[in-house]
């Protein structure tokens, strides 16, 4: 006979499969081939930019959380550059293609996965204390936290910035490339 699932495992359970599969889907596009799309690489530096802003606004009583947050945002768009110098551009006639850095993809990638492990131990067992011993203020507004997004936040905007440029510099005024 089988026992039943508590209700509250079983929602850990899916959150974790649904993580576990954008994880995947996120580290097989940083570390292989992938074709350009301006689309796609506009709407990143729309979306993390306006992350980066509303964190930074909701944080900016906590001096401590501001700070980690720039500092990241500036480590990361460094990295960017850097993984722009590192990343392999093709031009074909099917389009324009782009390798990105393996290793650096892996270790930003690490660094993620890392995180929201930790955070996700960290949740699991506060999940069992008494509902007052562990503030969700605190637990959402970590500079640790504030410092890896910002590192990541980072590098994406600055890394499609390259991208943009890049392709500017290949087709500067000619008819758009298929997406």
């Amino acid at each position: 006979m089988a026992i039943p699932a508590h209700p509250s495992l079983v929602v850990y359970l899916g959150i974790a499969a649904l993580v576990v599969w954008r994880l995947y889907s996120r580290v097989r596009r940083m570390v292989g081939r992938q074709k350009m799309s301006d689309r796609r690489t506009w709407i990143r530096i729309v979306f993390f930019s306006v992350l980066i802003a509303m964190l930074l606004l909701g944080s900016a009583v906590h001096p401590m959380h501001a700070a980690a947050l720039l500092g990241g945002t500036a480590a990361g768009a460094a990295l960017g550059w850097y993984g722009i110098r590192l990343t392999r551009f093709e031009q074909t006639p099917e389009g324009l293609f782009y390798t990105p850095s393996l290793h650096l993809g892996i270790a930003l990638s690490a660094l993620f996965i890392g995180r929201l492990v930790y955070r996700g131990v960290l949740l699991y067992s506060a999940s069992g204390t008494a509902p007052n011993t562990f503030p969700s203020a605190e637990f959402s507004g970590s500079p640790l936290t504030l410092l890896i997004f910002g590192i990541l936040a980072g590098y994406y905007v600055a890394y499609a910035v390259g991208l943009l440029l890049w392709r500017r510099r290949v087709v500067p005024f000619g008819p758009e490339i298929p997406q």
